[in-house]
């Protein structure tokens, strides 16, 4: 089943789509990723250990003000009135940080790439306050987990009870 793209007119040409004929709803998104790293360093960010401060503390900000941005940042991407934005973090081996964003909204778009975009802007800033002592550190699988309200319904991927694991 095809679907035409919503961001392109009937000429091929780019377009935001128009939402004022749908219904204001409560639409939430969960999206994760993983950052893979040497086990001495997540033991620095466990230990806060690093010179740069608090690593999770700093990439949280910086994911939830990035998904606070994301209308900035991706062309033809509605901004929202985001009402809820958070991002947590889970060691899920010696060598593996895995983070997960949620992000809420009453209105009328998803908030799927405002998860995505909070999961991708903490990997990177985790990236940069550890790049001095790792730079093999490898950013991988962010995804959309979940997602909710709207005219398309609910979107759960398989094994979406938390973070992807190895």
């Amino acid at each position: 089943m095809e679907q035409p793209l919503t961001h392109l007119d009937d000429h091929g040409a780019a377009r935001m789509v128009d939402t004022s004929s749908k219904e204001e709803t409560l639409r939430e998104a969960r999206a994760s990723g993983r950052v893979r790293m040497a086990p001495q360093t997540l033991a620095l960010i466990r230990n806060q250990a690093l010179t740069k401060g608090n690593v999770l503390e700093t990439a949280r900000l910086a994911g939830i003000m990035a998904a606070k941005k994301t209308g900035e940042l991706i062309p033809l991407c509605h901004p929202l009135p985001i009402t809820s934005a958070s991002v947590d973090f889970a060691v899920a081996g010696d060598d593996l940080l895995t983070i997960e964003a949620v992000v809420r909204v009453v209105g009328r778009t998803g908030v799927e790439m405002e998860a995505l975009t909070a999961v991708a802007v903490a990997a990177l800033t985790i990236y940069d306050m550890c790049k001095s002592v790792d730079r093999g550190m490898v950013i991988e699988s962010i995804r959309l987990e979940a997602k909710s309200g709207g005219r398309s319904g609910t979107f759960r991927r398989e094994h979406a009870a938390g973070p992807p694991s190895e």
